[in-house]
């Protein structure tokens, strides 16, 4: 038992010593230590040829300890409280990687997997390993937090990878739970940027070490010196203590595999990281003597095995097969019993089985299937909730409803309302960020979360599982504060654009009530800082793009509420929608790209209300882009001189999010993206807008 035992002597009714073992509570030990006495003073024990084996019985208080002499007299009594003495676990550590998007991280975390000899050296390995999903391939973004392990110098490093994007913050937020300590990855030219601000609050907040880590300096234009300035800046400014100022810095270049303790060296390994790591972050500490406790903070699903349950055993030894009980800090459902089928931990990209787990150990269990992340699983003699960090609440919603466009279940395999529900329901399980809400019709849901990008890689996901179903324009939650007054999200916007743009850029903001409140030169280019309403940013990105002719490098954070800044500016643009139904033909593209830009090309179904192409004229025009060239008396259909097409603007998943105006919906199939009214018949949208101007011009 790792317990450190208190002892009270008592020698007499009125004189009572409080003493603490030394060593083995028995004649050999000499002597017990008082604390009433001075400093290393003890209390001398009888001579060793009086002691006999000791007596104990367990009771409440703790054991009570009776030393009796050769006559069986009780020479004196000494009475244990048992006190929890936590276990430190040197044999390992538990750390998170955190950084703004595209700042190394998952390469950081490959070369520590290779170089710890987590591969075979004729393996083949993927760039990005980490990157497990589809779309993080894809976009080259992190989306879900992923552990993996590591073993150095005899000690195991558990490593959490963890989202880059300022919208998958609330995946950051309950994996730092999980860890002792961060390595801050800054980009050696970009500095810190919008979301390093926000992790490093975070971790701060939870008194969590630091080690600053300084990517990329092997890039021409890195400026290492002044990036660790602007961190110590940033660490000020976070109110960071004495101790977490003097965190270390390495130098690293995570392609290359290398990292140093001095910029002006260059690195052959990364022991100096590893090293660092061992000699800062703290081992994980707990009482396993005490009843289980461990918060689950993140969900995984697995056909075969169901819901895996994944977090850190704060205290206690959880055991495969043990009966526990599962219980919420917030107490919104009574506790419940569970039993852990199968008990996993962590070595490099495997799941291992286990039979127990010790405190500090990160672990995967199945067989608990109403566990949810925030849940403690508790030993059934205590259960005890662990307190569960909160998690940011959302900014953006959408409405999520069945598709009832002409096309509708032409190319879904899931279309009802039930499917729609059961999907999105399952999806909060493991998002923690997401909120799903009922509305008065039964084919439609608000979905909320925290910003475009989140609820975006949602749709792309469920569009890529089969699911067909239409989404509304997004919006921003508004919320009142204490007097009453109505307040709007902001964003905290930095723009990194040459600096012709920047004229473009300050304009184009400042429309959309943005309030430029930082301007640094960096290099030959300029860095501009804004708090910008977040619904000021809708459908601006793209703008942004042209403005900056494709240089510009555009990244947000929330940054809170403030009030209501009123009305602002809608799109300047307005759609060319489509007269009837059929099949797009040239002829009829050919005259409607005069009218604007368009979406579609020859060749491609339609239906009356559907959206082909945008208009500069800020307002909605109708085109057929079906009609065709017909024979007459004079020529035939197929004489004068070819026609040719403007290339159309193929949207990806987030331009038609962006593009879409209160009055139009985004038709979502596995195979096609539509744009579309809200109403279909042309002939009701037109007397809805002449009402809308009569009454216009009366106010």
């Amino acid at each position: 038992m790792r317990a450190r035992v208190h002892f009270f002597l008592d020698l007499s009714a009125e004189l009572c010593y409080n003493v603490r073992r030394i060593a083995a509570a028995g004649p050999k030990a000499g002597g017990l230590r008082s604390r009433k006495r001075p400093p290393g003073a003890f209390f001398p024990l009888p001579p060793s040829s009086l002691w006999c084996v000791p007596l104990f019985k367990e009771h409440a208080a703790g054991v009570l300890f009776s030393w009796r002499g050769p006559a069986a007299a009780p020479l004196f009594t000494l009475r244990s409280e048992r006190i929890c003495c936590p276990l430190i676990r040197n044999d390992l550590r538990n750390i998170a990687i955190i950084a703004h998007v595209d700042h190394g991280k998952t390469t950081l975390v490959d070369e520590m997997l290779k170089q710890c000899g987590v591969f075979r050296d004729n393996q083949a390995v993927a760039d990005r390993v980490m990157d497990s999903g589809d779309l993080e391939r894809e976009r080259g973004i992190t989306i879900l937090a992923k552990n993996t392990a590591v073993t150095y110098n005899g000690v195991k490093l558990n490593i959490v990878d963890t989202p880059g994007h300022a919208d998958f913050g609330g995946e950051v937020e309950r994996i730092l739970k999980m860890v002792n300590g961060v390595l801050l990855l800054v980009d050696a030219y970009e500095g810190p940027m919008p979301q390093t601000r926000f992790v490093l609050q975070r971790a701060l907040e939870l008194k969590l070490k630091v080690v600053i880590v300084v990517n990329k300096v092997d890039r021409p234009d890195a400026r290492p010196e002044e990036v660790v300035d602007e961190i110590l800046e940033l660490l000020f400014d976070l109110d960071a203590t004495d101790e977490q100022l003097d965190s270390p810095v390495i130098f690293a270049s995570a392609r290359a595999g290398t990292a140093s303790l001095s910029c002006y060296e260059p690195g052959t390994d990364l022991r100096p990281l590893l090293d660092t790591i061992l000699s800062h972050i703290p081992a994980p500490e707990g009482d396993e003597t005490a009843p289980l406790q461990m918060l689950v903070s993140s969900i995984d699903y697995n056909d075969y095995v169901g819901r895996i349950a994944i977090g850190r055993v704060e205290s206690g030894v959880l055991r495969q097969g043990a009966d526990t009980v599962l219980t919420d800090w917030h107490q919104l459902r009574p506790v419940r019993r569970a039993h852990v089928a199968n008990l996993y931990t962590i070595e490099g990209l495997k799941r291992v089985p286990v039979a127990e787990a010790f405190p500090g150990d990160i672990v995967a269990l199945s067989g608990v299937e109403d566990v949810n992340i925030g849940d403690t699983i508790c030993a059934p003699e205590r259960p005890e909730p662990l307190p569960f960090v909160k998690i940011s609440e959302p900014t953006v919603e959408m409405t999520f409803q069945v598709n009832n466009s002409p096309f509708a279940g032409r190319e879904g395999k899931y279309v009802t309302s039930r499917n729609l529900r059961d999907r999105l329901m399952r999806e909060l399980l493991k998002d923690v960020s997401l909120r799903v809400e009922e509305t008065d019709s039964t084919d439609a849901f608000r979905v909320l979360g925290r910003g475009e990008m989140h609820l975006s890689i949602l749709i792309e996901t469920m569009r890529r599982e089969g699911y067909e179903f239409a989404v509304g324009a997004p919006h921003v939650l508004l919320q009142k504060n204490e007097a009453g007054e109505i307040c709007e999200p902001f964003e905290h916007v930095v723009a990194d654009v040459p600096e012709a743009s920047v004229g473009n850029v300050m304009e184009k903001l400042g429309a959309r009530k943005g309030e430029l409140i930082k301007m640094t030169p960096v290099g030959s280019r300029m860095r501009l800082e804004f708090i910008v309403p977040s619904r000021g940013l809708f459908g601006y990105r793209s703008e942004f793009l042209t403005d900056t002719r494709g240089e510009g490098i555009l990244n947000t954070v929330f940054h809170g509420y403030a009030p209501y800044k009123g009305e602002l500016a809608s799109r300047s643009v307005g759609s060319l929608v489509a007269f009837e139904a059929g099949e797009s033909i040239t002829y009829g593209l050919f005259n409607a790209q005069e009218r604007g830009q368009l979406f579609i090309g020859p060749g491609v179904p339609v239906y009356g209300g559907m959206v082909v192409g945008s208009s500069p004229k800020g307002e909605d025009i109708v085109v057929n882009v079906c009609k065709r060239k017909h024979a007459t008396n004079m020529r035939a259909s197929g004489s004068d001189e070819a026609l040719r097409l403007v290339p159309p603007r193929i949207l990806s998943l987030e331009q038609c999010l962006e593009f879409l105006a209160e009055d139009e919906l985004l038709e979502v199939t596995p195979q096609s993206l539509r744009i579309r009214k809200t109403e279909l018949d042309h002939g009701v949208r037109a007397a809805a807008l002449s009402k809308k101007r009569a009454a216009a011009r009366q106010e």
